[in-house]
């Protein structure tokens, strides 16, 4: 008889250690997982921030080419919501995006150059590293507040008569 219950003993160990090494394996899984799921957000993040970033930089294009005489640039991000620089309000950016890395719309604004006023370009100012090694327009970038999105400049026009 009591070969029986040291031959039961010894299987509960086995079943014991078996169960433990079903453990660490699901959690070693789980990590890696994990893992996976961080580094499809942060890539996630990082395409919504070149996406809004070039919407933004659109926006400010069209703002300044609906100017007049010369190219006037948006003294706020409001201003590309809703432009009321004329009779009939534009809208040259549907909403204003927030930061994919922030969550709030608090772009860092790029000034336009001199002696023009207001901004022409945006940057986050999150300085979280990025997963992507080169920006859109093929420079080097290590951290999101290093993607800058420009507008494209736009030729003085001459007043008409």
């Amino acid at each position: 008889m009591p070969r029986r219950g040291v031959a039961r003993s010894r299987a509960r160990g086995f079943g014991y250690l078996g169960l433990l090494f079903f453990i660490a394996l699901t959690a070693a899984s789980l990590a890696a997982l994990g893992q996976r799921w961080s580094a499809a957000a942060q890539r996630e993040r990082e395409r919504e921030l070149v996406f809004r970033g070039q919407a933004i930089a659109r926006a400010i294009e069209r703002y300044a080419a609906a100017t007049p005489e010369r190219p006037a640039y948006p003294q706020r991000l409001e201003d590309l919501v809703e432009d009321r620089r004329s009779l009939r309000p534009r809208h040259h950016l549907r909403q204003r995006y927030a930061d994919p890395f922030s969550g709030e719309p608090d772009w860092e604004l790029i000034a336009a150059p001199p002696p023009a006023t207001g901004f022409i370009g945006v940057r986050s100012r999150s300085d979280r590293p990025l997963l992507m090694s080169q920006g859109p327009d093929g420079q080097a970038v290590e951290r999101a507040n290093g993607l800058q999105f420009m507008a494209q400049a736009l030729p003085a026009r001459a007043a008409t008569p």
